[in-house]
């Protein structure tokens, strides 16, 4: 998320950052205020932004660099006639609050002319200490300790005000609004812009790439999660309302006025004039787990699997494998993103098959990102940032198909069945223990 901030800002993440997996504190070297103040506008992730003034393994050793850091970049803000106060916080340990004090003391060697306001202070320093992750082994010193002037905090508070929990119209696979907000940073969503979901469902994705100023719209071959219509997915409610629908969540919030629409569509059926239509394609395909993948089928398949909304509305439905969506999904993010435009969207994996050579390539998009969620001890999903990279060309339509690189994600149509084998087995084996 920090990488596409940065470049979305016009910054770069150098490859020389220094990145500690197992730190929650990341050391940036970005160019201006100005930009770490944007990035901040936009991050779910990052908590805090500060400018770092010294930074040791000890407090020795932070004292040291405080004493080294240029004065001339610390005097505008210790000025006599400015105010100050000094944070600490502490990962992974709690202090009392004399020894936070004791701590706030011994940098009484910094040249603080003006005078303390733990109020409303113009300027606010922190003292951050690292005590590593393992809440069962904490040491008694701090592995790492940071000081420096704050920047400005992330938009943490977006995860709660946007709480699913709080939404007029859900359904049962509507996207987490923190993962949301993740996507669309990902996607590099900025004002004007036109997002698409091909998988729609009850809009959640949309409502990120909304808030962000973008204009957004999406399909979904379910006619009554579209139209709000058939039974709701609330606990101790049984038919959705009257206006329960996209647009409802999106007036929720104020964000109405960037809604395109949604269509009732198969996303493996072009319904699209061909060129570019779209900045970015943020998305979450059906993995079968609780929501069945389907396109639609000929009249001629069975007559057990049509199916019926509550207008009366018919389809014939058939099997829409896995690895077909997601050939699908590329060839079109090919087609019809614009030059630097990116597809986000959610790839589930079975871990122990899992090797990076079966995320689906496409030869007009460039794989820019790749995170793991966990979903269970053998399952997890992936999520996979693309970035368009070269002009699509009828030629490159299914050239991706001919590799042989691309065929080993097909063995993933049968993740359905390799997660519940996985459920099954727990269950069966917390059985077994219980009767032991």
């Amino acid at each position: 998320e920090i990488t596409s901030l940065l470049s979305l800002c016009g910054g770069q993440f150098s490859g020389e950052q220094e990145i500690r997996v197992n730190s929650p504190f990341w050391i940036l070297n970005i160019p201006s205020e100005e930009m770490a103040r944007g990035l901040m506008k936009r991050t779910v992730c990052a908590k805090s932004i500060f400018e770092l003034w010294g930074h040791g393994r000890s407090a020795g050793e932070l004292y040291a660099s405080l004493k080294n850091y240029p004065m001339d970049k610390m005097l505008p803000y210790l000025q006599s006639d400015s105010t100050y106060k000094v944070h600490i916080h502490t990962f992974n340990k709690t202090l009392t609050q004399a020894q936070k004090i004791k701590k706030i003391d011994a940098l009484e060697f910094l040249p603080f002319k003006g005078k303390v306001n733990l109020k409303n202070p113009e300027h606010i320093f922190w003292i951050l200490e690292d005590y590593g992750m393992n809440p069962n082994n904490v040491p008694e010193e701090p592995l790492h300790l940071y000081f420096g002037r704050w920047i400005a905090d992330g938009q943490r508070e977006l995860i709660e005000s946007y709480s699913v929990k709080k939404r007029h119209f859900i359904g049962n696979t509507s996207m987490d609004a923190c993962l949301s907000f993740i996507m669309a940073n990902h996607g590099r969503v900025k004002p004007s812009d036109v997002v698409y979901d091909p998988f729609v469902g009850t809009g959640g994705l949309l409502i990120s790439s909304a808030h962000f100023g973008a204009y957004v719209c999406g399909t979904d071959i379910d006619y009554n999660t579209i139209h709000g219509l058939g039974k709701a997915s609330r606990k101790n409610q049984k038919w959705r309302g009257p206006d329960e629908n996209i647009r409802a969540n999106l007036r929720q919030y104020g964000l109405e006025k960037y809604y395109l629409d949604a269509l009732v569509a198969d996303s493996s059926r072009p319904i699209w004039r061909k060129g570019i239509l779209f900045d970015a394609i943020i998305t979450d395909p059906p993995y079968g787990i609780r929501e069945a993948p389907r396109r639609v089928g000929s009249p001629k398949e069975t007559v057990k699997s049509v199916e019926r909304s509550t207008d009366n509305h018919n389809f014939v439905s058939s099997n829409y494998h896995l690895s077909d969506i997601f050939f699908d999904l590329l060839k079109f993010a090919a087609e019809h993103l614009v030059m630097g435009g990116r597809l986000v969207y959610w790839l589930p994996i079975y871990r122990p098959e899992y090797t990076e050579e079966i995320i689906p390539r496409h030869p007009c998009l460039k794989l820019i990102s790749n995170c793991e969620q966990m979903l269970s001890s053998h399952t997890s999903r992936r999520l996979i940032t693309m970035e368009k990279v070269k002009e699509f060309k009828d030629q490159d339509e299914n050239s991706y198909l001919l590799d042989g690189q691309y065929t080993p994600y097909r063995g993933h149509n049968s993740f359905r069945e390799k997660y519940f084998s996985g459920v099954t087995k727990r269950i069966a084996k917390e059985e077994k223990d219980n009767q032991k």
